[in-house]
């Protein structure tokens, strides 16, 4: 064999043939061979990570789509969100708004709904002790946002499970803007004295296994189950903190809005570090972006065109569907949910007596609140507002969110 002495002593790579590098046949052989051997392999080697990448994104969503009874579209978009797209679902959900704007004017259509009365034929199992009295405390009714008011906007109608004799949970429903009037807000107000809180830990949100309170209501707890909503922002979009029953899932964050439960059930709402510290035992308790209810006041800077301190608001200046809770000053909750924007969330929560209050989750698949009376075959749950796209049980069966559950004390 001799040596490549020239520019022009070369094989081609393809055919094989000499181009006067003067190599003998079985040297051309031995060349063209180890180089189709090093391409098989790594066309191998590229077929091995694609099928490895297949079949990891098919486990990963496959698992996904088959845990718990949220649609399978939502999985499927909740998925996306968790590797990696959510920039790719918010300009698809941004598109879907910019077409799906509310029109100005309007009555809202049915009017303003009748909740079914309320009930105690079941005497809660669950119920702590204590003898609270049958007196009980009615909220004062809400002025109208938008004029002139709606026969029966703004007046409390007492709902739920009655507790030991007394009204626990009044509803009401008002139009939260002066211009898009077909719109309808619901309000809940749950009375701390007769109800205690539960945050339940979904199966993806925050996730794990172990939880005392898991993805759901289980048959053997609902007997005192009252009421129950939704939940903050997905963890990793809440910038802040989660914690419960012992366990720090992501650390708090100085400063954020606060829901925290108690070992007791009493909820404290506010800002981390300033209303609610470090050193109280919370038995659970979650942060969902900043305040936007302060000194019964909404808080300085809160604007329909900020998406970055309260969250991105999928299109701008658009009216979604949003959920908030609020604390009054006597230590009740206010939740209130419907298709508004975030400056109307806040004046609908201000308007109900909240002197502190902050946003929950938003979009349609995730804003719910049930109300629960007892029924011959378990909890009759009904929903705040009937155009809540999930359905009145979902808190009775596994879900990917954690979510708060009232109960009877």
């Amino acid at each position: 064999m001799r040596l490549v002495t020239s520019a022009q002593d070369r094989v081609d790579p393809d055919s094989g043939a000499s181009t006067g590098s003067g190599l003998d046949g079985g040297d051309v052989f031995e060349i063209v061979a180890a180089r189709r051997k090093m391409r098989r392999r790594a066309r191998r080697l590229l077929a091995v990570a694609l099928l490895a990448g297949v079949v990891t994104v098919g486990w990963s969503l496959g698992t996904a789509l088959v845990r718990g009874s949220d649609p399978v579209n939502v999985k499927f978009v909740e998925w996306v969100r968790a590797h990696g797209g959510n920039g790719i679902v918010n300009v698809i959900e941004r598109t879907w708004y910019q077409h799906h704007q509310p029109s100005k004017g309007g009555a809202p259509k049915g009017g303003i709904p009748k909740v079914p009365k309320p009930s105690g034929r079941e005497t809660p199992a669950t119920a702590v002790a204590g003898t609270p009295t049958t007196v009980s405390y009615t909220p004062p009714p809400i002025n109208a946002i938008a004029s002139p008011a709606l026969a029966g906007e703004g007046v409390w109608q007492p709902t739920g499970r009655l507790v030991r004799g007394r009204l626990a949970v009044y509803e009401t429903f008002l139009r939260p803007d002066r211009v898009h009037t077909s719109l309808l807000a619901g309000v809940a107000w749950l009375d701390r004295r007769a109800l205690r809180a539960v945050i339940y830990n979904g199966n993806d949100q925050p996730g794990g296994s172990g939880w005392q309170h898991g993805d759901h209501v289980p048959p053997s707890e609902t007997p005192g189950l009252v009421a129950a909503f939704n939940g903050g922002f997905r963890l990793d979009m809440a910038r802040g903190g989660y914690q419960s029953e012992g366990r720090i899932v992501r650390p708090f964050v100085t400063g954020r809005a606060t829901f925290g439960v108690r070992a007791d059930g009493t909820v404290d709402l506010g800002v981390w570090g300033r209303d609610l510290q470090p050193t109280t035992p919370y038995a659970s308790a979650f942060q969902s972006l900043d305040l936007i209810v302060d000194g019964a006041n909404d808080v300085p800077g809160l604007s329909r065109d900020d998406h970055l301190r309260w969250g991105q608001t999928l299109g701008g200046r658009v009216f979604v569907w949003r959920s908030g809770v609020g604390i009054d000053a006597r230590g009740n909750l206010v939740y209130a949910a419907g298709v508004l924007d975030i400056v109307s969330l806040a004046d609908v929560l201000r308007a109900a007596g909240a002197v502190r209050a902050m946003e929950l989750d938003i979009n349609s698949y995730w804003v719910s609140f049930d109300t629960f009376l007892p029924g011959t075959n378990g909890p009759a749950p009904t929903k705040l507002l009937p155009n809540m796209q999930r359905s009145a049980n979902r808190y009775l069966v596994p879900g990917t969110r954690y979510f708060v559950a009232m109960f009877a004390r």
